[in-house]
């Protein structure tokens, strides 16, 4: 085309459409990573494939790419616009928060219904540092995939005036011995028991008593379990 190098064509290709890829990104606003909803995920991905994709083409002119660009940035303000007028729209676009614990039980209808399994709930808590389930009020799953967590009060932060040495006790990790209706045994081998002795403990006869527990946790130190029953 017009008698330019394919290698002409990258470079030229190549600004152009960083140029105007940074023209849009500065247009929506910036957003943290961490706090980009799908829809704006979605948009940022679609953006950055059409201006790769530009970058090595020259047998489509540019400016059809620079189009698509657009209309992908006219969409993300519509939407944008539309959500701060029409709450039930943004909430079917973007999503809205999800309560996956709810003082102090987990909600297995809204794990399902968020694709959330246990495991990925306990690894949510242990990235905000809360390593023991039962120190969980409420954990919030929020649009933009972060874990909100507000913790029991006992666990709330302290000042120093708060502090009595006498009384903080040495951190310890509970055990997780069931996890969505099956047995951990490396957790029971943790705290040397079996599996008759859990069965017995939380009144276990058959696979459907086990099957409807979404998580057992047992503190070594009180002697006591933390049951979370599925309630679907």
């Amino acid at each position: 085309m017009f008698g330019i190098k394919p290698i002409y064509w990258v470079l030229i290709n190549s600004t152009v459409s960083f140029v105007y890829l940074f023209i849009i990104s500065k247009l929506l606003g910036k957003k943290q990573i961490a706090q980009l909803e799908f829809i704006d995920y979605a948009i940022g991905i679609s953006l950055g494939s059409i201006a790769a994709e530009m970058s090595f083409t020259s047998d489509i002119p540019f400016y059809h790419f620079l189009i698509a660009m657009t209309v992908f940035f006219v969409l993300a303000m519509a939407v944008t616009l539309l959500g701060r007028k029409c709450t039930f729209l943004k909430r079917w676009i973007k999503g809205k928060p999800a309560t996956l614990i709810y003082e102090g039980k987990i909600d297995y209808k809204q794990l399902k219904k968020n694709k959330i399994d246990v495991n990925d709930l306990l690894s949510m808590l242990r990235e905000k540092n809360y390593f023991d389930i039962s120190d969980v009020a409420y954990a919030i799953f929020e649009p933009s995939g972060e874990l909100s967590v507000m913790p029991v009060g006992a666990q709330k932060p302290v000042v120093m005036e708060d502090l009595d040495e006498s009384k903080i006790k040495k951190a310890s990790l509970s055990d997780v011995l069931i996890v969505d209706g099956a047995v951990s045994y490396s957790g029971l081998n943790e705290i040397k028991k079996n599996a008759d002795w859990l069965f017995s403990r939380l009144n276990i006869k058959n696979k459907d008593d086990l099957d409807k527990i979404i998580l057992a946790v047992y503190d070594d130190e009180t002697d006591e379990f933390n049951v979370h029953y599925k309630n679907d």
